[in-house]
């Protein structure tokens, strides 16, 4: 099952290392390995480009910084093709992304110029740019026939586990989920309350959108370290949050 109908996939910046993921999940199909496995292996793909970052391995750290964004394609291919949808995994992916952004950032000011508060802000930055791709890009999967809909427009309350899967672990990764993300949908949804409500995007807006992907968003990070701006990637991150203005503002005036 695919996340979108044949009709509305459109070109996505942040989704470049799909066809490898595709292909990477399809080798694992008929083994043991699950997509929690996968999970655990691009979580393990940051913490490598981290050490490289604190060793001045930029190019190296680049490298698996797109690899973490190719195997976190992956691990839901591999729910898809081997047809074990899960809420736990969902989960677990998202909290997996969310702490390795912000140790990204971190180890990024360590090694740069940037000071601690630029560096919170501009993890607040990420995360709700990414909040804001995935709000209308979820919107869209759920409004398709065919779309995948495991992933909820309004996270607010815990969902029934697949039968493959156990209740206890969807509700404790539900709770550590809405910890780490809850306050980013809620802000989201509140500048932009009405987008469900829309019954189609346009494969252009979710193209602009996806400047704002997670594997968009490491690719220009892995980009700006092999390329030794370490003392702009924070910086970038934050005046980057700008274009939200004109993503929002293009949805509410003129998609309604």
């Amino acid at each position: 099952m695919a996340k979108l109908s044949a009709a509305n996939r459109f070109l996505d910046f942040s989704d470049y290392g799909r066809p490898l993921a595709t292909l990477f999940a399809n080798q694992l199909k008929h083994t043991r390995f699950t997509p929690i496995h996968v999970t655990l292996l691009f979580g393990l793909s940051g913490l490598v480009a981290i050490f490289c970052i604190l060793q001045d391995y930029y190019f190296f750290a680049a490298v698996f910084i797109i690899l973490k964004s190719i195997i976190d394609a992956a691990d839901g291919e591999l729910a898809r093709v081997k047809q074990t949808p899960s809420y736990a995994g969902r989960y677990l992916d998202s909290v997996f992304d969310i702490i390795l952004n912000l140790l990204f950032l971190l180890t990024i000011c360590y090694v740069s110029s940037s000071s601690l508060a630029l560096t919170l802000l501009a993890f607040i930055a990420i995360q709700l740019q990414g909040t804001l791709y995935n709000y209308y890009y979820v919107i869209l999967r759920n409004s398709t026939v065919g779309g995948d809909t495991t992933s909820k427009i309004f996270e607010y309350k815990v969902p029934k586990a697949f039968p493959q899967e156990s209740q206890t672990a969807v509700n404790i990764l539900y709770k550590a989920y809405n910890f780490a993300y809850g306050y980013f949908d809620k802000t989201i949804h509140f500048f932009d309350k009405e987008a469900y409500k829309v019954k189609q995007f346009p494969n252009w807006f979710m193209t602009l959108l996806s400047l704002y992907g997670l594997g968009f968003q490491l690719l220009i990070m892995a980009v700006m370290l092999t390329m030794h701006w370490q003392n702009y990637i924070i910086p970038f991150f934050i005046a980057y949050t700008s274009l939200m203005l004109i993503i929002i503002g293009v949805r509410k005036w003129v998609l309604v």
